[in-house]
C-alpha cells in the first residue's frame, strides 16, 4: 500500500473515530454521513440498509464485476462499544489522533480502521472492474454492538443485494484469523413460587429460594468436552437473576437468563432438551404453582471451515504470498459469523491490526502492519475475483 494511500487510510478512520457512534446510545447518522460523502466523491455504489423500525442499520457497496461468477462481501461494523468510566481513560475515547504510531480512540479497533481499509479496497475494485468476476460488496454496519446484528440481519433480508458467496469480518488482531466458532442458545427462565410477608409464621419455598436451586442444578450438569472436528467445548452459563424487591414479600417469580455455548457435539435442540429437564426436575423436586417457564430467545449454531473452504482458503493463499504467518482459529465467543452460518454463508473474522483497550479504556489499534493488513484483504478479493495470475 503506498504511502498516499495510508495516509488516506488512516485520516477516514480518524473522522470516524472522532464521531460517537456507541450501539444503543448515540445516533447512527454522523457516521454514515461521512462514510456516505466519502463515497459520493468517488463515485462508488452505495445505498443505505433500513431495520425493522425504519432507523438506519447500515451501508452497503455493491460493485458488480464485468463477467459473472460469485459475490463476496467484507463487513466492519461502524457503531462500537459504549466508552465505559470516562474518567480512567488517559486520552478523550473520541481522540482520532495519532500518537506513537496507533490511532487512539474508541472504534478504532472494533472496527473504524477497517470500515475505511475495506472502503479503499472497494475504490480499487471498481477501478478494475471491467476484468473482474462476480462481484464485491462491503457492509458498513452499525446496530451490531447491541448484540442485535440489525446491519448483517438486513443485509441478509434485502432482496435487491446480491447473495454472497462468503463474508469476510474485518476484527482486529493480527496473529491469526477466526475460521469457526462456538454457537450460542439463550433463553429466559421464569421460576414461580407463592408470595407471601417474609415474616408469616406459614413457611414457604420462596421464587428466590427455587431459582437458587435451579441454578445449582444447572451448575450440576455435565456437557460434551473437546472432540476431533471443534477444539472447544459446550459451556452453560447462568448470567442474569432478577426478581424480587424490598425487604418484607417473598417474590412469586424470579427470572434467569440462560447462555449456552454450542458445539457441533451439542447443538440448538440439545441445549434446548437438557435445560428443560433440568427446569422438570427443579419442578419435581420443589413443587411450584406454575411450572417452570422456558422462553427460547436466540440460537446461532457453531460453525468451522475447512482448510479449502472459501474465503478463508484464499485469504491463506495471500499471507503465503506476502510471508504473513496467519494461523486459523476456533473462537469461544459467538460473533457475526455464526449468524452467516445459520443462513448458509460461510464467513471469516479477522484479520486485522494489533490493537490494545478493546471495549475496555484507552481503545488503540497500531498502524505499523496497517499496509499488510490491506495487502491481504486486497489480495485475497483480487484471487476470489479472478484477477490474480496464475502462481
Amino acid at each position: 500500500m503506498a504511502r498516499k494511500s495510508a495516509g488516506s487510510v488512516v485520516r477516514l478512520a480518524q473522522d470516524l473515530v472522532r464521531l460517537p457512534s456507541r450501539g444503543g446510545i448515540d445516533g447512527y447518522g454522523p457516521v454514515l454521513d461521512r462514510v456516505e460523502s466519502w463515497l459520493r466523491e468517488r463515485n462508488l455504489p452505495h445505498r443505505r440498509l433500513y431495520g425493522a423500525d425504519a432507523g438506519p442499520v447500515g451501508l452497503l457497496v455493491e460493485i458488480e464485476g464485468g463477467r459473472p461468477g460469485p459475490w463476496w462481501t467484507l463487513d466492519a461494523c461502524l457503531d462500537t462499544a459504549p466508552f465505559g468510566d470516562e474518567d480512567a481513560w488517559s486520552f478523550p475515547p473520541t481522540a482520532g489522533d495519532v500518537v506513537d504510531g496507533w490511532l487512539r480512540g474508541r472504534g478504532a479497533a472494533d472496527s473504524k480502521l477497517a470500515a475505511s481499509v475495506f472502503c479503499h479496497i472497494a475504490e480499487d475494485v471498481q477501478r478494475d472492474a471491467a476484468r473482474l468476476a462476480g462481484g464485491l460488496s462491503v457492509l458498513l454496519d452499525v446496530d451490531e454492538h447491541t448484540g442485535q446484528f440489525g446491519g448483517a440481519r438486513a443485509f441478509l433480508e434485502d432482496a435487491r443485494a446480491r447473495r454472497p458467496s462468503g463474508v469476510m469480518i474485518g476484527y482486529p488482531g493480527f496473529d491469526d484469523v477466526v475460521v469457526g466458532g462456538r454457537g450460542l442458545w439463550r433463553a429466559v427462565l421464569t421460576v414461580y413460587a407463592p408470595s407471601g410477608h417474609s415474616g408469616s409464621s406459614k413457611s414457604v419455598v420462596s421464587a428466590v429460594s427455587r431459582a437458587a436451586r435451579l441454578v445449582q442444578l444447572l451448575n450440576m450438569v455435565e456437557l460434551p468436552g473437546v472432540d476431533e472436528g471443534f477444539p472447544l467445548p459446550a459451556k452453560l452459563s447462568v448470567t442474569s437473576i432478577n426478581g424480587g424487591s424490598g425487604w418484607s414479600v417473598t417474590p412469586d417469580r424470579v427470572d434467569l437468563n440462560i447462555d449456552v455455548r454450542l458445539t457441533p457435539a451439542f447443538d440448538g435442540p440439545a441445549a434446548a432438551g437438557l435445560v428443560r429437564d433440568v427446569a422438570a426436575r427443579l419442578d419435581a423436586e420443589l413443587p411450584p404453582p406454575r411450572p417452570t417457564e422456558v422462553a427460547e430467545v436466540a440460537c446461532w449454531p457453531p460453525f468451522r471451515l475447512a482448510p479449502e473452504q472459501e474465503p478463508a482458503a484464499a485469504m491463506f493463499r495471500a499471507a503465503d504470498a506476502l510471508e504473513i504467518r496467519l494461523t486459523a482459529k476456533t473462537a469461544g465467543p459467538s460473533n457475526i459469523g455464526n449468524l452467516l452460518a445459520g443462513h448458509g454463508v460461510p464467513a471469516t473474522a479477522g484479520f486485522g491490526t494489533p490493537y490494545e483497550g478493546l471495549h475496555g479504556t484507552d481503545e488503540r489499534a497500531q498502524l505499523a502492519q496497517l499496509p499488510l493488513v490491506h495487502a491481504l484483504y486486497h489480495r485475497t478479493v483480487l484471487d476470489l475475483l479472478n484477477d490474480l495470475p496464475p502462481a
